[in-house]
């Protein structure tokens, strides 16, 4: 047998032996305390003992030295739960981040945990620490921001607040959707309209008209003056709306939603059968899109397009 062979073969067997070895320490009454607590938990949730023994012996870093940072540059990672290997959130950035944000939810109490920060509160009581995996580093910006949107297309339920940066124009589709969205008929604008980029896990919760209305950054006296509120989904116009008014983003405005500060929604109704005919089902021209564009807010009309703030 060659020595490469033998090589594995010996990995292989001591991998083997360290997991029975996890079993055996928990038969004998060797794990205790916080260790034995991470060995009850995997096994409740069948998780193998190759996993186990990887997350009770892992070892975490606190922060990265500041000679690694001069070379990982921009960096995209993703954070674990550990009781069943579920990844729950995605985020790119620079030095320390991904440590900043596995610690961020400590001294913070109520209303102001985020989805991120519950999740990663409710590992630390279970006696978990949040694992981290660092997919791609040593990028610039733009192409970080294409690695981070492809990831959040490829785990769905996580709690990231936005989504990747041109997701919804580029983002994960059935081959038949690519063909429809550059097959469509490019829309003609006629009126003054809003175009508004509607990410599609948002409507399949509750309707087009309810995910298209709430809550946005826009400036609402020049939201006033469009004519039709126009939901795009991925380039491809699906749903055309008249804006009776548009209102700050409350409670008291909005029943049965939370208060978002400083955003929009509006007050409307379905367009007529004619605007439906000439918007809904017809391709956004490319000159309104530009790849990696973040806001998902633009103003149309004949002559111009304009990104509102």
């Amino acid at each position: 047998m060659c020595k490469r062979v033998c090589k594995h073969r010996c990995k292989w067997l001591c991998k083997v032996s360290r997991h029975e070895a996890a079993d055996r320490r928990a038969a004998d009454g060797v794990l205790q305390g916080r260790r034995l607590r991470r060995y009850e938990w995997c096994r409740r949730l069948h998780i193998p003992s190759r996993t186990i023994v990887l997350i009770m012996d892992h070892q975490h870093a606190e922060a990265f030295p500041s000679e690694v940072i001069e070379r990982l540059k921009t960096y995209v990672y993703r954070l674990i739960d550990p009781r069943n290997g579920e990844t729950f959130y995605v985020g790119k950035g620079r030095g320390n981040r991904v440590f900043a944000h596995i610690r961020g939810e400590q001294g913070i109490e109520g209303d102001d945990l985020d989805n991120r920060m519950r999740r990663i509160r409710r590992i630390r009581l279970a006696g978990f620490e949040v694992a981290h995996v660092i997919h791609r580093h040593g990028m610039d910006d733009a192409r970080a921001f294409e690695v981070e949107s492809a990831l959040m297309d490829a785990y769905p339920g996580l709690t990231n607040e936005v989504g990747g940066v041109g997701g919804n124009e580029f983002g994960a589709m059935h081959a038949m959707e690519i063909i429809r969205k550059y097959a469509a008929e490019p829309a003609d604008f006629r009126h003054r309209v809003v175009l508004i980029s509607v990410n599609r896990s948002a409507f399949a919760e509750s309707s087009l008209y309810e995910a298209t209305r709430y809550a946005w950054n826009i400036s609402p006296s020049r939201a006033k003056k469009a004519e039709v509120v126009l939901a795009t989904v991925q380039g491809v116009i699906k749903g055309a709306f008249i804006a009776d008014d548009w209102l700050e983003a409350t409670a008291t405005n909005f029943p049965g939603r939370q208060d978002v500060p400083g955003r929009y929604g509006f007050v409307g109704r379905e367009a007529p059968e004619e605007l439906q005919k000439m918007y809904v089902g017809k391709r956004v021209p490319d000159e309104y899109r530009r790849r990696g564009a973040a806001n998902p807010i633009k103003y149309a009309s004949s002559t111009k397009v304009e990104t509102l703030r």
